[in-house]
C-alpha cells in the first residue's frame, strides 16, 4: 500500500513539472505561434459539437415575416441641399493591372490587419500586418476586426495616407478606383475547411489589384490562399453581397479632391446610406428569401436609426437563415434590438454568438448593455470587463464600464 502511494505521489510531482515545463513553454513566442492557432482551431470544433447548429438563432421575440409593403415605406429624404449632379464617368479600359505589393501571408485570424498591410504597402509603407493588430486586436484570438478599424488605423498611424469606405456599391465602382490607379479592399465571405474552427462560412477581406472584362474576372491579393488569384465576377458579387457591398480605398492624402471625384455625389456618406437603403431594398423585393439582402436592409435602417423598421429586417434575415458566424462580424441586430427595448433577444443572440466565438468584443458590449438594462448589473460589468481583456483599446467598452460603476 505504501509503495502504491509513493507511485502515485511520484506521478503527480512529475505530471505537475510536465505541466509546468509545458505552461513555460507555451510562453515561448515561437511555440506560442505555432500552437495557438491549433488550440483555437480545436476549441472551435469542439465548440461546435457542444452547440450544434450551421445558423444562428431566430429571435424569441422576432416577429413573423413582413409584407413588403408594410416593411418598405418610401425612403426617407435626406436632409441638406439637393447634391450637383455628376460628371459623366469616363469609360472604362478592359483590362487593368496595378502593381500587386509585396504579398504576405496573413497570421492567425488577421486577414483584416494582413490585407491593409498590402494596401498601405502599395504607397511604399514600410510596416507589416503585426503592427496594425497589435493596436485593433491585441489578442490573437479575436477573430474580427471592422472596417471602421481600419480607416482608424490608416488614419491615426499611417501618416502620410488616408481611407474611406462606402457601402452598396456595384463591380463597377471597384473597377473605377483601379482603372485609376487605386487598390480597393473588400469583405467577402469564403468557406473554411473543416480542421479550421469547425469550417463553413467565414469573412474574408482581399486586396484588388486589377481586372479583366474579357475574362470576367479580379485580379485579388488573397493573404489566406495566395497572391495574384482570379476571382470570377459573379463569384465575388455573390460573396460580397452578405457584406453590403462593402469597400475600402486608401490613398495618399492630397488626392483627396480626386477621390471624391471618382465617388461622385457619393463623397457625401449621408447619399451614399440612402442610395445602398434603396438598393438593399430592391433586393429583398426582388429576392424575398434572400437573408443577407434583409440582413444590410437592416444595417441601412440601423444608419438612420429606424429600428423598428430594422429590427424587423434582421428578424426576417434570422428567421431565413444566417450563418452561424455572422454576428462575430457583424452588429446591427443587437443595436436595433436593444434600441427596441428587445434585452432579452440582445443576450439570447449575443450568448450564441459567444458559444464559439468567445473573444467577440462587441456581443460582449452589448449583451453587457442589455443585462444592466434587464438589471443585471453584476453580469454587466462581467461582460464589460471581459471585452476589455480581449482589447484593452476597446473604447466603448470602456465608456460602459465607467458609466456603469459610476451610475
Amino acid at each position: 500500500m505504501k509503495e502504491r502511494w509513493a507511485w502515485l505521489g511520484w506521478f503527480a510531482l512529475g505530471a505537475a513539472v510536465m505541466t509546468a515545463v509545458l505552461l513555460g513553454a507555451y510562453q515561448l513566442p515561437a511555440v506560442r505561434e505555432r500552437l495557438e492557432w491549433r488550440l483555437d482551431a480545436a476549441a472551435g470544433i469542439v465548440a461546435g459539437w457542444l452547440h450544434p447548429g450551421e445558423t444562428l438563432p431566430t429571435p424569441a421575440h422576432a416577429a413573423a415575416l413582413p409584407s413588403l409593403p408594410t416593411l418598405l415605406p418610401a425612403a426617407k429624404p435626406t436632409s441638406g441641399p439637393t447634391p450637383l449632379p455628376s460628371p459623366t464617368p469616363l469609360p472604362l479600359p478592359d483590362t487593368v493591372g496595378l502593381p500587386a505589393p509585396a504579398w504576405e501571408k496573413q497570421s492567425w485570424n488577421n486577414c483584416g490587419p494582413a490585407t491593409l498591410a498590402l494596401a498601405l504597402r502599395y504607397y511604399g509603407w514600410q510596416g507589416d500586418q503585426d503592427g496594425i493588430s497589435d493596436l485593433l486586436k491585441p489578442d490573437p484570438g479575436d477573430k474580427n476586426v471592422n472596417i471602421e478599424e481600419l480607416v482608424y488605423y490608416v488614419r491615426t498611424r499611417a501618416g502620410w495616407l488616408n481611407a474611406e469606405y462606402r457601402v452598396g456599391a456595384e463591380l463597377d465602382t471597384l473597377k473605377r478606383f483601379l482603372a485609376a490607379g487605386y487598390p480597393v479592399v473588400i469583405e467577402k465571405s469564403l468557406e473554411l475547411p473543416p480542421n479550421e474552427g469547425g469550417g463553413g462560412w467565414a469573412a474574408h477581406y482581399v486586396l484588388l489589384t486589377g481586372y479583366d472584362d474579357g475574362r470576367q474576372e479580379f485580379v485579388t491579393q488573397d493573404t489566406y490562399h495566395g497572391p495574384d488569384l482570379p476571382v470570377a465576377y459573379a463569384d465575388l458579387e455573390a460573396r460580397w453581397h452578405a457584406f453590403n457591398h462593402v469597400y475600402l480605398v486608401v490613398f495618399p492624402v492630397e488626392r483627396a479632391g480626386e477621390i471624391a471625384a471618382l465617388m461622385g455625389d457619393e463623397a457625401d456618406e449621408e447619399i451614399n446610406r440612402e442610395r445602398a437603403l434603396e438598393r438593399s431594398r430592391a433586393e429583398v423585393a426582388a429576392g424575398p428569401e434572400d437573408a443577407f439582402a434583409w440582413f444590410n436592409l437592416g444595417t441601412n435602417l440601423t444608419h438612420f436609426e429606424r429600428y423598428g423598421e430594422a429590427a424587423q429586417a434582421y428578424d426576417a434575415a434570422l428567421g431565413l437563415g444566417l450563418p452561424w458566424r455572422f454576428t462575430r462580424y457583424q452588429f446591427g441586430p443587437y443595436i436595433a434590438y436593444f434600441n427596441q427595448g428587445r434585452f432579452e433577444d440582445v443576450v439570447d443572440l449575443a450568448t450564441s454568438t459567444l458559444y464559439r466565438t468567445s473573444k467577440s468584443e462587441e456581443a460582449r458590449l452589448w449583451r453587457g448593455w442589455a443585462r444592466y438594462r434587464l438589471g443585471d448589473l453584476r453580469g454587466a460589468l462581467d461582460d464589460f470587463q471581459a471585452a476589455l481583456e480581449v482589447n484593452p483599446n476597446y473604447l466603448d467598452a470602456r465608456y460602459a464600464l465607467d458609466y456603469v460603476r459610476g451610475g
